[in-house]
């Protein structure tokens, strides 16, 4: 696995700005990884929790739902987001702020447990959001993260990625793909000085009521959403075909398709205080 030079330029910051449509696309995925995820991570509950890059909320949901937190801080860059977030959930102790990963409006030590939901891979410089990450867990807390398995296949919209590639098109992956794989995650989790790290993968499905029922989830993607219409509709056309041949779907039935996440853990180092004796202590 090799990680990117740190003088290398940055990609451009990637943002969310429609939250329904986020949430037929991307959400009700999360939220199917985030019960197998929690039951992973195995944290009591009574704890105060951040979810970095909340996005709608779909996460906090579920955070709150199987968790029990004494608190939790939802900290995203996009106002729309936070907006349909808050309304999502209002339950007393969570609260939502905006802010970017890379320099997160939390003080040192303020949670014990931080995690980042389909988030990583979208950071211009994932190494800077886990050191924000380690910033503000309290020491001995636990950090984690669960991305798509972007390289092994296993995003949700791989299917027509497959078939735009095919066509000859390459639509935009997220910034920093390279950080999704579980080499790397352990990698990053190491290099900043974490415990305990430990990844796993996690294998789930979701049902969609036809191909065009999933189609249209696709466009809550900005960048397939951009992709899409930038082609000429006879392409369009023509590259919809190839994603419904690939998925063998011949009629307007039900669908039913697989996503799989990579997911790491791991500890913050306990503080280590040294008592050094007075030379009161130490004269005899």
């Amino acid at each position: 696995m090799t990680i990117p030079r740190a003088d290398m330029p940055l990609p451009p910051q990637f943002v969310f700005d429609n939250p329904a449509a986020y949430e037929l696309m991307m959400g009700r995925w999360s939220a199917l990884v985030a019960d197998p995820f929690l039951d992973w991570l195995a944290l009591p509950p009574g704890l105060a929790w951040l979810d970095d890059g909340c996005g709608n909320g779909s996460f906090t949901e579920s955070l709150l739902r199987r968790q029990r937190p004494a608190t939790v801080v939802g900290v995203d860059p996009s106002p729309e987001q936070l907006a349909f977030a808050r309304q999502r959930v209002s339950t007393v102790g969570v609260r939502f702020l905006q802010g970017d990963a890379q320099a997160l409006p939390l003080s040192d030590a303020s949670v014990d447990a931080a995690v980042m939901a389909l988030v990583l891979f979208f950071l211009a410089d994932p190494q800077q959001g886990i050191r924000e990450l380690v910033r503000v867990t309290r020491p001995g807390g636990t950090i984690a993260a669960y991305h798509w398995d972007m390289d092994g296949g296993g995003f949700p919209l791989q299917p027509i990625r497959d078939a735009a590639h095919a066509d000859g098109y390459e639509p935009q992956k997220p910034p920093s793909a390279w950080a999704a794989t579980l080499e790397a995650s352990e990698d990053l989790w190491l290099q900043a000085g974490l415990l305990d790290v430990r990844t796993t993968q996690i294998e789930v499905c979701r049902d969609f009521d036809s191909f065009d029922d999933f189609w249209r989830t696709a466009q809550g993607n900005p960048r397939l959403r951009d992709f899409f219409a930038s082609l000429a509709p006879s392409v369009l056309q023509r590259l919809k075909g190839r994603v419904r041949e690939q998925l063998g779907v011949a009629g307007d039935g039900p669908l039913v398709l697989k996503a799989r996440s990579n997911a790491v853990q791991g500890r913050k180092r306990q503080v280590v205080h040294t008592q050094v004796a007075s030379d009161a202590e130490t004269a005899y």
